[in-house]
Formats: C-alpha cells, sequence, structure tokens
C-alpha cells in the first residue's frame, strides 16, 4: 500500500474516529454526549488542548459544539471542533493571537 500524506492522514484520521465513535447501532451518525466525552477523553491527551474543549465539563462542550442545539454533535458540528483544537494549538506554536480571542469566538468569524 502506497504510504499516505500527511494531511490526507489527518484527513481520514477526523473522519474514521468520528465515525468510530457516532457509531451506536446504526443509529443516525452523530455524536451523542457520552460518546463526545469519550472522544475527548481518549482522542486529546495534551493538556493545553484538553483545557480548550473541557472534557470535565461535557455540559459545556457540547454546548459550544452542538450549534443546532439537538442535543448530539454531527459530523461539520465535530470538525468545528477540530478546528478550534488546531487554531488553539497553532496560536500556542506561533505565539500569536493567544489573549485576544479568549472565550466567544470573535465578532464576523460566526459562519451558518
Amino acid at each position: 500500500a502506497i504510504a499516505m500524506a500527511r494531511l490526507e492522514q489527518v484527513i481520514t484520521n477526523i473522519v474514521d474516529i468520528f465515525l468510530e465513535y457516532a457509531d451506536d447501532e446504526g443509529k443516525k451518525r452523530q455524536l451523542n454526549k457520552d460518546e463526545l466525552k469519550k472522544v475527548l477523553e481518549k482522542e486529546i491527551q495534551h493538556p493545553e488542548l484538553k483545557d480548550k474543549i473541557n472534557a470535565n465539563d461535557i455540559e459545556e462542550a457540547m454546548e459550544m459544539l452542538d450549534k443546532n442545539h439537538d442535543g448530539e454533535v454531527n459530523f461539520r458540528e465535530f470538525c468545528r471542533c477540530v478546528c478550534v483544537l488546531a487554531k488553539s494549538y497553532y496560536q500556542k506554536r506561533t505565539g500569536k493571537g493567544g489573549k485576544r480571542g479568549k472565550g466567544k469566538e470573535p465578532e464576523g468569524e460566526q459562519e451558518d
């Protein structure tokens, strides 16, 4: 098998992780609170990233990710979560944008 390029690995990992945890007996492919908690506990080990989306306070994490308030996190919402984590890691690596963006997303970043 041909080794996958790094970005391909990232993309397939995001999809595979979501499907693995969202697969509850063929019901619609979404993460409920318990599944989301498992993802955040098992698949994120880095303390700074853990703090960003708080698995200890799953209610808060759910609130943040579940934009349509159906009590589940769909794939699109999950991707948004990955983006939030990627941005915070980027800020850590580059030292950019750390202070300003605490808490809520800045104005003008709301999509849909």
